[in-house]
């Protein structure tokens, strides 16, 4: 059976990004560029009129900026929220909090390679989200390091009652491990990574791997993983 078409709307206000991102994502297969917007009050109407599987959403924009139309399509007040993977860079790091508190569900450089814009849509797609270790790795550090000692406090005294095996997932997700390679570092089978996975994100009610991770970074869980 063949999998559903992937819709993609993307949100820029830098003509030449948007044109680059369609040019690559609407050659793969299965995945189709149904939208393009030029600021976030834009993105929001489409993504609402159009219904993607994924929104591509750049944190700086006119009118609207990315934060906010993250909460407005994917945030815990939303019935039905969408998969928003935000568009970043390296300068932006005091954002990433407001972005995974408002539901994004995976980070992207604007200077990604091809590929990595490719894996980052299918993972969203999935709800697998993009937890890249050359992206949101990088940032989830800098989060806890503002913690100032809160993951210190933290570390060993809040396990949100997670199993030993759950916490060795969690660790690996907070490094940017996917499922098949959490299944093969630990000899389990697929189903069965996304059956802890699932456990893991009901005991911390996390909605996806990048609130995970973050929990992990907050609370000191991530500490001597490799």
């Amino acid at each position: 059976m063949p999998e559903p078409r992937i819709d993609v709307v993307i949100a820029d206000d830098q003509e030449l990004v948007r044109m680059g991102f369609s040019l690559i994502l609407g050659v793969q297969p299965g995945i189709t560029v149904v939208g393009e917007a030029a600021d976030g009050v834009e993105c929001v109407e489409l993504a609402r009129r159009l219904r993607p599987r994924v929104v591509l959403a750049d944190i700086r924009m006119p009118r609207l900026d990315g934060l906010e139309v993250v909460r407005q399509l994917a945030g815990t007040c939303v019935a039905d929220p969408m998969n928003v993977v935000v568009i970043t860079t390296f300068d932006q790091d005091d954002y990433v909090r407001t972005a995974l508190r408002n539901g994004a569900c995976g980070f992207l450089l604007k200077d990604a390679s091809p590929a990595l814009l490719v894996e980052a849509v299918r993972a969203a797609a999935r709800g697998d989200a993009l937890v890249s270790p050359a992206v949101t790795v990088r940032l989830l550090r800098k989060l806890e390091a503002t913690e100032h000692g809160m993951a210190q406090a933290a570390a060993g005294s809040d396990d949100a009652g997670l199993s030993e095996r759950e916490q060795d997932i969690v660790r690996l997700v907070a490094v940017g491990r996917t499922n098949q390679e959490i299944g093969n570092e630990l000899f389990l089978s697929l189903s069965t990574v996304k059956t802890y996975l699932a456990r893991v994100q009901a005991k911390l009610n996390a909605r996806n791997r990048v609130e995970i991770a973050a929990w992990a970074w907050e609370h000191g869980a991530v500490r001597g993983s490799r």
